[in-house]
């Protein structure tokens, strides 16, 4: 075999060359402190549950993640969440439809979620929107890990305040 040339096996030359198929991961830090904190997100994109939970449970929260609203209803029963965020733009029922059920509930504890809308549309009237339709924050995608951790602990606080 001439000088320079490789033959490739398995895990050879031909592996060193493949892409990344994941980007490189930065840890989250400095986020703010979730411990003792349950959130139920919804949304009907894989991608966007995945970054929820990571940043949720990066701060220290537990996260559920569900990817239909119909499931989000009963999981609200089940696993009992301090906090709801939920994507608006859904197919089966959107987060306005779902936020109206919760609202809606004979259960006091659900009833009074605090809930936060997520959303791809940012304009203002789409903030009025959700915030009438009974959330109580309004969140624009993509979401800064940041802003959606303090806007979980500012929920939490809001709605401890007033029990």
């Amino acid at each position: 075999q001439p000088a320079g040339v490789h033959r490739a096996r398995g895990q050879g030359v031909d592996a060193r060359r493949e892409h990344p198929r994941t980007e490189r991961v930065v840890p989250l830090t400095g986020l703010g402190d979730l411990r003792g904190i349950h959130v139920l997100a919804v949304d009907d994109g894989e991608g966007a549950l995945t970054l929820l939970r990571v940043v949720l449970e990066s701060a220290g929260a537990e996260a559920t993640t569900v990817g239909a609203p119909l499931t989000a209803l009963e999981r609200i029963e089940t696993v009992r969440p301090q906090v709801l965020v939920v994507d608006l733009g859904m197919p089966e029922m959107d987060g306005f439809e779902l936020i109206s059920l919760v609202r809606a509930s004979k259960d006091p504890y659900v009833r009074d979620l605090p809930a936060a809308a997520l959303t791809a549309f940012a304009r203002s009237e789409d903030r009025t929107k959700a915030l009438r339709s009974g959330f109580e924050m309004h969140l624009a995608k993509p979401v800064d890990p940041g802003e959606l951790v303090a806007s979980v602990a500012t929920l939490v606080r809001r709605a401890r305040s007033t029990r």
